[in-house]
């Protein structure tokens, strides 16, 4: 951790402290466009080596983190099968609408038979990283239905008071018709 790192900052926390006073949450909610039912990113206070600090933490489903391992999968036997095809985030203007059409089915075909085999077992999970700009970042999945605030305000107050146990079971999880 560097000494730059506002996170550690008396005036930043006390900002925080302002705002979480103001919400009337143990959090502030970081305005992002990935947030949604399933993610949330949110600032709050802890300690870090008896220090007080801003906590940045993405916090989301065990549903989307299986989700998105199924994708990565998918995409990684894709570019495999399909050496000039750079991954759904690149744009190709080498594809035909044709090569796009297989590529595509090609990739849902997978995304289904990694789903029907089970390949794919998550389980709950903390990471965290002190190398952050700002604060300490926390990755974190839970077996929830969804990231609210009731969630959100009781995996703080565990993290906080040590008392977080985090399920070791492994789960897997059928897409959604509405992911595709």
């Amino acid at each position: 951790m560097s000494k730059s790192n506002k996170g550690f900052n008396a005036e930043e926390i006390q900002k925080l402290q302002g705002q979480m006073k103001e919400s009337g949450r143990n959090y502030v909610t970081v305005e992002t466009e990935d947030n949604s039912e399933e993610y949330q990113n949110v600032y709050f206070l802890g300690q870090h080596e008896n220090k007080e600090v801003i906590y940045d933490a993405a916090i989301y489903t065990l549903r989307m983190l299986h989700n998105s391992q199924i994708f990565e999968l998918a995409e990684q036997k894709t570019e495999e099968k399909f050496p000039h095809y750079k991954g759904m985030d690149e744009e190709d203007a080498k594809l035909t609408d044709a090569e796009e059409e297989e590529i595509g089915l090609f990739m849902a075909e997978v995304m289904d038979d990694l789903e029907e085999e089970e390949s794919v077992k998550v389980r709950e999970q903390l990471e965290v990283d002190a190398e952050l700009d700002f604060g300490i970042g926390l990755d974190i999945a839970l077996n929830v239905e969804e990231i609210d605030a009731a969630v959100i305000e009781k995996f703080i107050e565990e993290f906080n008071t040590d008392q977080l146990k985090l399920d070791p079971t492994l789960y897997s999880f059928q897409l959604d018709e509405d992911d595709d």
